[in-house]
């Protein structure tokens, strides 16, 4: 059972804190976690892109001079591709990216992530993370003493006051445990999260 550090907001260490063996000492499964990855970039592509084809741009319908005779090459239409304002080659068209994984391999992925952070020794678990207003000043504090620009800090619920703290520096982002997703825990430098939060990531994925 992997033990670590307990911290308060000032960095100072105030105790240990024992973390679940089938969710933060797993074995890293590095497919599934190149799979899951490579979907959930995939589900945030719009694929709204859209270009016309010589079919779909506008005039066009004249032939812009006689088949044989001039000396030029053969035209049928302004609007073919090789002319300027004609159709595009190939048009990229509204397309669905969506790609589905299942719930096992996702699952598999989390704790892979979340115990790749232990073993790299990028996670900082705080014992509490209560701002009564927002505060960006604290949070910047609290990021300066881990040593760490690029965080993610992962809270128990939504918290109004430790979102609005956090949007404005650059680098860090906050997130609920409800929200927790393999990219961003891969993406950020250190994995921040709260006591409270831990035991709900153990609750849901012991």
């Amino acid at each position: 059972m992997p033990t670590v550090d307990l911290f308060n907001r000032e960095g100072q260490k105030v105790g240990d804190i024992q973390l679940s063996d089938s969710v933060f000492a797993v074995e890293v499964n590095e497919s599934a976690l190149h799979q899951v990855v490579v979907a959930q970039l995939a589900n945030k592509r719009q694929g709204t892109q859209s270009t016309k084809t010589r079919a779909e741009v506008s005039g066009g319908g004249r032939k812009p001079w006689r088949q044989k005779g001039t000396g030029r090459a053969r035209q049928g239409s302004t609007r073919a591709p090789q002319w300027v304002h004609g159709g595009i080659v190939f048009a990229p068209k509204p397309r669905d990216y969506r790609m589905s994984v299942p719930k096992s391999m996702r699952r598999v992925a989390m704790k892979s992530a979340l115990s790749s952070k232990v073993a790299e020794n990028e996670m900082v678990v705080l014992e509490n993370l209560d701002l009564d207003v927002p505060k960006t000043k604290e949070v910047v504090k609290m990021l300066n003493a881990f040593e760490t620009k690029k965080a993610l800090i992962v809270v128990p619920e939504s918290n109004e006051d430790v979102y609005k703290s956090v949007r404005n520096i650059q680098g860090a982002t906050v997130i609920p445990v409800n929200n927790l997703n393999v990219y961003d825990i891969l993406k950020y430098d250190k994995f921040i999260v709260t006591k409270e939060a831990v035991a709900k990531i153990e609750e849901v994925y012991a």
